[in-house]
Order: structure tokens, then C-alpha cells, then sequence
């Protein structure tokens, strides 16, 4: 590995002219000084995208590992999330964040998961819309939404979600819900994506063999080469590099094809 990750450049285009880089962190279960460590680790390797959530409990790690790097704030994306146990209190829940995250807005706001329950999502995203015109987030979207909802939410008020973050991994390709998020001009974000399996898969294995990387390095460089935003997760400094390391290197249509067959 080198001394210095290569860490891809490649960003997502979204609605309000940003960019999203799509090789973020994941700080999902990192608590206390693991998730300052970690995400300072992350940093330091070149990361210059974050995802927390407000049931992650971390936010305020997170927002200090950031003031603490030395990195500009303008220079990384900032993406939390809102439980919809919190609907009815989402802006206040938003502002709650802002202030653990030692930040005045976030670049991007999720809903963590759908609500459920006649009219409730559109409710909801009411709000997420509300957040973006007060300057609170840059962008809002959604997690773990089917494409049937996306289209329920944008279609009651007319601002569709920019990204949509959802389990994904070679194991769980479907060139359907790609095509589906394209043609709406949704963000596709994958997170446990070095989780269920993947890591050990022999497909897996034996192209990183062949290349002489990491299978992270492989699963992250395929999410890259589809344009899909990836967010893994370690506490593990080493891993951390090393996962972000995927800039000098290119996966062949032949590889890329075998990891997407294995959603079959």
C-alpha cells in the first residue's frame, strides 16, 4: 500500500450544484474516542466525506475529530440522519445535530428509514424540505427507500430526494434499482457493503489476489466504477487507509461484470 492513499477523486453531481464525493466514511457503531480516533484517522487518510446519523450517537465525536484535523469545514461533506421516531420534532432534531457537529448546516440530511403509516413519509419530508430552503442542509434525501416512494415524496411536493442510501454490495446488485435511481436522477449510496459475506466471497478473493489488492479495495473500487457512493467503515487506522487507497488502480469490464453476476 502506499505510504500516502490514492484516494479517488470521482463525485456524484447533485441538484443544488454540489458534489458528493463517492468515497466517504462510515461511523456507524464507532462511539466515544474510537469514533474521534477514527474519523481523524479518516481525514488524515484523505477522506473528505463523513456519514453519521443522529441514532449513531457519535455526532459530537464526529464533529470534533473534524474541528480537531486541521481540514476546512467547506473541504469535507457532512451527512447525518434523522430516525422518522423523530418526525414530528425533525427540525429541532436537525438543529440538535448541527450543534453536536460543531457545524451551521450539513451537506446532506437523510431520512434514516421510511415511516410507514398513510400520508406520514410526504409529512415528514415536508420538513426535510422546510431544513434546505432555512439553509440547514444543502441537500436532502432519503435511506432505504423503495423507488415507488421516492416518487411519493417527490411527486406531493415537488423536490425529489438527491440521494437515496441503501444496503448494497456485489451480493445485492440489481441493475434494476440502478437503472431506477438514474432515470430519476437519484443519488445511489450503498453502505454495509464490506459486510454479509462480501469480504470472504471467492469471486471477491480471487480478484484482489490477481490484482495484489485488499477485497475492500475491490468492493470500494467497484461501487466507484458504478458511480454509486460507498461508505466503508473501520476503527482500524491501517484499514482505514487502506480502504481509501482504490484511486490507482481500475477494475476490468470482465471483473466488474463477475461482481455484478453474483447479484443473481
Amino acid at each position: 500500500m502506499a505510504e500516502t492513499p490514492d484516494v479517488p477523486t470521482e463525485t456524484a453531481a447533485l441538484p443544488n450544484g454540489g458534489a458528493m464525493p463517492l468515497l466517504g466514511f462510515g461511523t456507524w457503531q464507532l462511539r466515544g474516542d474510537d469514533a474521534v480516533r477514527a474519523t481523524g484517522a479518516a481525514l488524515e487518510a484523505g477522506y473528505r466525506h463523513l456519514d453519521t446519523a443522529t441514532m449513531y450517537r457519535n455526532e459530537a465525536e464526529v464533529g470534533r475529530a473534524l474541528a480537531e484535523s486541521g481540514v476546512a469545514r467547506e473541504e469535507v461533506f457532512v451527512t447525518t440522519k434523522c430516525p422518522p421516531d423523530r418526525a414530528d420534532r425533525a427540525l429541532d432534531t436537525l438543529r440538535a445535530s448541527l450543534e453536536q457537529l460543531r457545524t451551521d448546516h450539513v451537506d446532506l440530511w437523510l431520512v434514516h428509514w421510511p415511516v410507514g403509516g398513510a400520508g406520514r413519509d410526504v409529512e415528514l419530508w415536508q420538513r426535510f424540505v422546510e431544513a434546505q430552503q432555512e439553509g440547514l442542509a444543502r441537500e436532502v434525501g432519503v435511506s432505504n427507500y423503495d423507488p415507488a416512494l421516492i416518487d411519493e415524496v417527490t411527486d406531493a411536493t415537488g423536490v425529489r430526494p438527491a440521494v437515496n442510501q441503501v444496503e448494497w454490495s456485489p451480493l445485492l446488485f440489481d441493475a434494476g434499482t440502478v437503472a431506477a435511481h438514474r432515470e430519476r436522477d437519484v443519488v445511489l449510496e450503498g453502505y454495509s457493503t464490506l459486510k454479509g459475506g462480501t469480504l470472504e466471497h471467492p469471486t471477491v478473493v480471487g480478484i484482489a489476489e490477481r490484482l495484489g489488492r485488499t477485497p475492500a479495495q475491490v468492493l470500494v473500487r467497484w461501487h466507484v466504477q458504478h458511480g454509486i457512493v460507498v461508505i466503508p467503515k473501520s476503527a482500524n487506522p491501517d484499514r482505514i487507509r487502506a480502504n481509501a487507497d482504490v484511486g490507482g488502480f481500475e477494475l476490468s469490464a470482465d471483473d466488474v461484470a463477475a461482481l455484478d453476476a453474483l447479484g443473481g
